[in-house]
């Protein structure tokens, strides 16, 4: 059998897998440790399998992922995020669909502290989850904004997706950061469009809420001020040069919890369980990434990806449609891959490629964000989905996968809207970097 029809064969046994409802990580580990052992040897593959882990759970730029999670578990104790909520929902919570709409714009705040898109789904699923069900909200719109929700963590800067794809690139990573701000602020716009359009269809989905006065409005508006801090102290420094992502994260990290102790939201029992549900997201994350590299490596000797790749870059078509044809591996891998892993595989490949058609390579980086986020809310990965679930059921909640995924359909049509948006408009995402970078 060719490599390729194997790397066929293992992606088909790792979509059974999947149906087994083996955990994700473990799947994709197994069938590229058996794939690899099959094509090189199993002395080679076992070598391959210890050396992903060990580089993973390693390496230094991975380290921002833990870190920013640290960030978001202790800004969640702290009460930042039911602040931003509750701040959210003084405004939009009157209107159909306003508690989900509330929750978007949260996830965006949210996000500008978390940098981590499983964190901030969790997060928020925490906090704004039950205020929905407790308004009788239908479980599909509840879940499904809270999971598109949690992925604007991968486009509101700090974004991890963004550091690994400016490491891999040589790109300015406070130049990725600056460009990503109002694309997060569009899809965001776009997402709360989505909502009142199918509140509009099927008012029973997201009920009206308590109309808030004016001056509880306003008070409310105090919960925002962590955010500007925190949020300004992460880019001011990053831009300036006066630290690296890394060192970005963790500043952040301190900033939110010296917040969190001066306001006495904070206490030892708190910081400790912030560690300890740290530990637990990090792990999860980093263990998907590992999977998610093992399988990776599997398809490169395979050779599908590289093949793919140069199929795409000889096809005698206008350099849209080329891009077009990228988008779709992009979306297409971003259904049975981690997204950061999909970024690490595949920018090596393509980035070559965009860049000489002419694509400015800082636009470029923030659409592989915005595809990739399609692919944390896409079946069968769809990691914030199973994020969002296991928080629900964990609250003995009952709603199933099918549920979610269903929620979701609207708000992947809003990102393939912003996706055409930003490419016919590239202005959208360079304004910025280019106004603080004349």
């Amino acid at each position: 059998m060719s490599p390729a029809w194997t790397g066929c064969v293992g992606i088909v046994v790792m979509l059974v897998l999947f149906a087994t409802r083996m955990p994700v990580a473990f799947a994709m580990t197994v069938v590229g440790t058996a794939g690899f052992a099959v094509l090189i040897s199993p002395s080679a593959s076992l070598g391959m399998l210890a050396r992903s882990l060990y580089t993973t759970f390693a390496s230094y730029d991975l380290s921002t992922v833990p870190l920013f999670v640290l960030m978001g578990q202790l800004a969640f104790n702290a009460g930042i995020s039911r602040r931003l909520f509750a701040c959210a929902y003084r405004f939009l919570g009157h209107v159909h669909g306003g508690l989900a709409m509330a929750t978007v714009v949260s996830c965006t705040a949210f996000g500008a502290v978390c940098g981590s898109s499983p964190a901030t789904a969790a997060t928020m699923a925490t906090v704004a989850f039950p205020e929905m069900k407790r308004f009788g909200y239908r479980n599909r719109l509840a879940a499904g904004a809270v999971a598109a929700g949690g992925g604007l963590g991968m486009i509101m800067p700090p974004s991890v997706v963004l550091i690994v794809y400016g490491v891999l690139t040589q790109q300015s990573i406070g130049a990725l950061f600056v460009a990503g701000i109002l694309p997060a602020i569009l899809i965001t716009l776009l997402f709360l469009v989505a909502i009142a359009w199918v509140c509009w269809r099927d008012p029973s989905l997201g009920p009206p809420g308590e109309r808030s006065s004016w001056a509880e409005r306003l008070r409310s508006l105090g919960g925002l001020v962590d955010i500007v801090v925190v949020f300004g102290v992460v880019m001011t420094g990053l831009f300036r040069g006066w630290f690296t992502p890394t060192e970005a994260a963790a500043v952040g990290a301190f900033a939110v919890l010296v917040l969190g102790v001066l306001q006495r939201q904070l206490t030892v029992a708190l910081i400790l369980k912030s560690v300890h549900e740290t530990l637990r997201t990090s792990t999860m994350v980093l263990f998907l990434v590992a999977g998610a590299t093992v399988f990776g490596k599997f398809l490169a000797v395979t050779r599908i990806p590289f093949d793919v790749a140069g199929w795409i870059g000889g096809l005698a078509l206008p350099p849209v449609l080329i891009l077009a044809v990228i988008v779709a591996v992009y979306f297409v891998g971003g259904c049975f891959m981690d997204s950061l892993a999909l970024v690490m595989l595949t920018i090596p490949v393509f980035y070559p490629v965009v860049t000489g058609l002419g694509y400015d390579p800082i636009w470029f980086g923030v659409l592989i964000v915005l595809v990739t986020e399609m692919g944390v809310i896409t079946p069968p990965v769809g990691i914030n989905v199973y994020v969002v679930y296991g928080v629900i059921t964990g609250m003995r909640e009952l709603i199933t996968l099918e549920a979610i995924f269903r929620g979701i359909v609207p708000f992947l049509v809003a990102v393939l809207v912003g996706i055409v948006l930003i490419t016919v408009w590239p202005e959208i995402v360079l304004v910025l970097p280019r106004w603080l970078h004349p």
